[in-house]
């Protein structure tokens, strides 16, 4: 099998503080496998296109914005044989194209990594504890993904009706077609949309959204209830 091309697909929308920092940590922590950093951008009213340009990434303007359409079009302009899903506020760890490499070739065309905060919080540090266990209950998008072309191709990629719970989604797809690796190194992800809203009271949201989205509530409900209680999000 020969060495994967891992396009990072890096979706956005008003990071421009974030993007050049993270940018800077994947070039630096990159073993040659990262084959080109997308950002899609889903129409940012701040330097987020100028940021990400000119610390070298490629810029997507997307038709749409939403994480599920934005992902989805990166990956349609993304020229790699895999991809790699990481969120603008997430640092991935050392040699993270290596060790997703390695993965490739012991058989697992799907993975993600572990989890950790920027923030000693103990209800942070609890949460992140969890995401070492290989259950598709823990397996989120800010902990990144990565799947190879023809995989993502094939499972449709991201549910773009999906506002939330998208993530949670094309994990179970994957999970569904292919070996799925649940590596032992973890990335690390901003606690700021904790700080924003209150440790605790953001955990119990979260973990209320879950259960709404497993009892079967639909994405009107979900999003709606998203957007009431949480702060300065994405969506």
């Amino acid at each position: 099998m020969r060495d994967p091309q891992i396009s990072i697909i890096i979706p956005a929308y008003n990071e421009e503080e974030a993007l050049p920092v993270l940018i800077y940590e994947i070039r630096e922590r990159s073993r040659g496998f990262a084959h080109e950093i997308i950002v899609a951008d889903g129409g940012s009213t701040d330097r987020t296109i100028e940021a990400a340009e000119e610390s070298g990434a490629r810029v997507i303007r997307c038709r749409e914005r939403g994480r599920a359409a934005q992902m989805n079009e990166g990956a349609d302009a993304a020229s790699g044989t895999h991809f790699y899903f990481l969120h603008a506020d997430t640092i991935p760890p050392n040699r993270f194209d290596e060790i997703i490499s390695n993965s490739i070739q012991q058989g697992f065309p799907a993975g993600s990594f572990r989890l950790t905060f920027d923030d000693p919080h103990p209800v942070l540090s609890g949460y992140a504890w969890f995401t070492r266990f290989p259950l598709l209950l823990f397996r989120y998008g800010d902990q990144s993904l990565y799947t190879e072309r023809t995989l993502f191709e094939q499972v449709g990629g991201f549910d773009k009706q999906l506002i939330v719970m998208e993530d949670q989604e094309m994990v179970r797809d994957l999970w569904a077609k292919a070996p799925f690796a649940l590596m032992e190194e973890s990335v690390e992800t901003s606690a700021r949309k904790y700080r924003e809203n209150g440790v605790f009271r953001l955990q119990v949201i979260f973990t209320l959204i879950v259960m709404l989205y497993y009892a079967g509530a639909g994405q009107k409900l979900l999003v709606h209830f998203y957007n009431q209680m949480i702060r300065n999000d994405f969506r």
